[in-house]
């Protein structure tokens, strides 16, 4: 699967699109989720063109990744949710429900979230 340039991700990162940014260096852009499952809920994204978790970890350079998820426990940390604990979530491709095609993490906190899936099928 070839990146799609005109996701919605891809084009905040342009410019085009405004977010509520909360964070930003040269590997992440963090923002607030637009639709919060949670009290905070906030989406991290690297800066590259990554599909998912798997062509982020193939493709990105080790500068990046560790960009990435140093700016991941960075933003964690600075929103003051480590003590109580967070959830980070990374879904990828049709049977997980990926709605942009465009490697990013989301940061939930700020309540007793709960078990990660409901009971076994």
């Amino acid at each position: 699967m070839a990146y799609d340039d005109s996701n919605i991700f891809a084009r905040i990162l342009r410019g085009e699109i405004p977010c509520a940014k909360i964070y930003e260096d040269e590997f992440a852009l963090a923002f607030s989720d637009i639709r919060p499952q949670a009290p905070t809920h906030i989406l991290v994204i690297p800066k590259g063109q990554y599909i998912s978790a798997a062509d982020f970890n193939a493709q990105a350079s080790d500068e990046e990744l560790a960009g990435f998820y140093r700016a991941l426990a960075y933003v964690a940390r600075e929103a003051g949710v480590e003590e109580s604990g967070y959830r980070l979530i990374s879904n990828a491709g049709p049977d997980s429900h990926q709605e942009v095609p465009h490697f990013h993490v989301h940061i939930l906190a700020g309540q007793k979230l709960g078990r990660m899936l409901g009971p076994p099928l």
